[in-house]
């Protein structure tokens, strides 16, 4: 049985919905960094991950070439009660350690906030209440956040394609190398079947999304598979191997992998 592992978010659950009901496959779902420390333990054999996190894994895990959740326009924001500017040393919430949205946040900003992590769903209640100064949000928080009042201080994302001119790595999916090229090579193939199906035929994929997002309504749903998944969920290509290639060399420059 081969055990695989990826988030409840609508981009993941739309791409696995074929190859997560196929007899031989064994699916768990988690929050990306429940998903991102588990990779540590090497705890499955196919996972969702930061981007962030498979820089410090690359050498267990093996990047595929489809899956991915990359682009433009669907970065992180930081978002703030009002739009006046930060204290000099901020509290910013951050939706996990080994998240790519900390690793932007860093690269942006240096080490010279108080960061505060926790899950991504909980960071705008702590910024309303007041309990931190800014939140580094990411998922559906860019759909809903101004709704709840809240301004963009940064779009990293927006940052990240100003500063490089490539789209913006955010989550991928990886297998652990121990597995074998065989191996690797055929659950590539089925997820990359499970990805086109999906495209083709997204209304078959609409009760699996569905019941892993309940708190969501249809048209957030929609805009967040429309957001990040796209021709680089379909395959990285060029231009998505070189945007991998220079976070990797930023994230090196900054002293955050070795």
């Amino acid at each position: 049985m081969m055990e695989i592992a990826f988030s409840p978010c609508p981009n993941d659950t739309f791409i696995f919905n074929d190859l997560a009901h196929q007899s031989d496959i064994a699916a768990h779902l988690y929050d990306v960094e429940q998903l991102n420390r588990l990779a540590f333990e090497g705890r499955y054999d196919v996972t969702k991950l930061s981007f962030h996190a498979w820089l410090l894994l690359r050498e267990t895990y093996q990047l595929l070439e489809v899956g991915a959740a990359l682009g433009r326009g669907c970065g992180p924001l930081v978002i703030t009660r009002e739009a006046e500017p930060l204290p000099e040393r901020p509290r910013v919430a951050l939706p996990g350690e080994l998240t790519t949205a900390h690793l932007l946040y860093r690269l942006c900003y240096g080490d010279g906030a108080e960061k505060v992590f926790m899950p991504f769903h909980e960071i705008m209640d702590a910024l309303a209440a007041g309990e931190v100064d800014a939140g580094v949000i990411i998922h559906e928080g860019r759909f809903v956040f101004k709704e709840r009042g809240f301004h963009c201080a940064q779009d990293l994302g927006g940052w990240w394609e100003t500063e490089t001119g490539l789209p913006i790595p955010l989550g991928c999916i990886a297998v652990r190398r121990n597995l074998g090229k065989e191996v690797i090579s055929d659950i590539e193939q089925r997820l990359k079947n499970s990805i086109e199906l999906a495209f083709a035929y997204p209304e078959k994929t609409q009760d699996y999304v569905r019941a892993h997002a309940q708190e969501l309504d249809d048209g957030v749903m929609e805009e967040h598979i429309k957001t990040y998944v796209n021709t680089f969920t379909r395959g990285l290509g060029e231009e998505g191997r070189a945007a991998v290639t220079e976070l990797e060399k930023r994230a090196f420059a900054a002293g955050v992998i070795s």
